[in-house]
Order: C-alpha cells, then sequence, then structure tokens
C-alpha cells in the first residue's frame, strides 16, 4: 500500500465518526458530498482518501454506511483494544485517565506513573499512580500498546528511552520536546501551543 498522509488518516477518523452519526440516526447510505460537507473538505476529497483502501459505494447510490463505518474500522486498526501507559499524573494525564471516550474507542489506560512522592499513591478512575521508577517492572508484568507522556519537557527523551526499552512500539508525546525514537516506533506529537497559534493566526488574519 502506498504511504498514506497523517492528514489523510485524521480525515478517516472524522469519515468514522460521521458514519456512526448517521448509523445512529438510521440512514443506510450516504454521499461523500454529506461526508465532505460535515468534514470541512470536498466530495473529491473523499473519494481520494477512500481510493487509498479499494472502491467503496457505487456511483448515484452513496456509501452504505454501516458497511463503510465497519472497513474504515478496520483500515484504522480498532476491531482490537488497546493498552496504554501514561507517563505524568498532573492535570493533563489525570484528565486523560478520567476520559471515558478513549475506552469507547478501544482504548484501555492501564497505567500510570509519576515521580512526585505527593501523586504516588492517588487513584485515577480507579487506576493507582506508581512510582514511575517501577516502570520497567510494571511493564514487564503487563505490557502495553501505547506509551502517553506527560512530563516537562526535560525529562521527556529519558521517558520515551525506557518505554521503548520496555517494549513500546507507539508513543503519543504532549511534552514540548522533540524526541528521537527507533524506526520501528512510531511517534506522534501534540503541541498544545502550536494548535493555539495556529488559532491565533487565523483569528488575526480574517
Amino acid at each position: 500500500m502506498r504511504k498514506v498522509a497523517d492528514s489523510t488518516v485524521r480525515r478517516l477518523s472524522l469519515y468514522l465518526r460521521y458514519l456512526e452519526e448517521f448509523e445512529h440516526r438510521g440512514h443506510a447510505t450516504v454521499s461523500s458530498d454529506a461526508l465532505a460537507t460535515r468534514g470541512g473538505t470536498t466530495s473529491a476529497q473523499v473519494r481520494k482518501d477512500l481510493s487509498f483502501f479499494g472502491s467503496f459505494g457505487k456511483r448515484g447510490l452513496g456509501y452504505p454506511v454501516g458497511d463503510l463505518a465497519r472497513r474504515l474500522r478496520e483500515i484504522l486498526g480498532l476491531t482490537r483494544r488497546y493498552q496504554l501507559a501514561v507517563v505524568g499524573a498532573g492535570k493533563i494525564g489525570g484528565a486523560l485517565v478520567q476520559y471515558r471516550g478513549f475506552r469507547l474507542r478501544g482504548f484501555d489506560i492501564v497505567a500510570i506513573f509519576d515521580s512526585d512522592p505527593a501523586k504516588i499513591g492517588r487513584t485515577f478512575d480507579g487506576l493507582e499512580v506508581r512510582d514511575v521508577a517501577e516502570l520497567e517492572s510494571v511493564l514487564a508484568e503487563q505490557p502495553v500498546d501505547m506509551g502517553v507522556i506527560v512530563v516537562p519537557g526535560e525529562q521527556a527523551q529519558v521517558i520515551a528511552d525506557r518505554l521503548v526499552a520496555a517494549g513500546v512500539k507507539a508513543i503519543l508525546n504532549f511534552a514540548p520536546a522533540q524526541l528521537a525514537v527507533p524506526d520501528e516506533v512510531s511517534l506522534k506529537n501534540v503541541n498544545l501551543a502550536l494548535e493555539l497559534e495556529a488559532l491565533s493566526f487565523t483569528l488575526a488574519n480574517r
């Protein structure tokens, strides 16, 4: 399969959410125009995004909502559950652990770590904060698919290295730091400051 751009994958996730909404309303089919309108894109872009993965729907009839939703779940890897570990039990880390929406999408947070004695032993949604010194031993007993880093920037690379050494193959990084990971490890960065600056640009250039 050809390399698929991150922007395409993000749009597939949005299409899936819209399809689930249409399915909930009892719609049997949906047009590329309808998906495009909801996603703020064009029908040509919708068709192009889907064409990476095969042929869907029939011209003039649209896409079968249930079938396309099922296929997108397969494409996005959402037909299985994933186990996650969060490193950093501050406000963002605690909020992530308590967000129920992750479980609904198949992402189960099974461990949370911190180095602050004041946070270690606290519970978030029934999950106890473990000492980050125990990270390797905990993940040896309960391997995870993904690691989420929510620590200060100067600590992030060390945590990333430890997660990689523990066998984690995918990392979501909230820390304000550029991380280096092996090629076989997938890394996604969430930089809230950059997102706010993008919004600032939009407001300033209306």
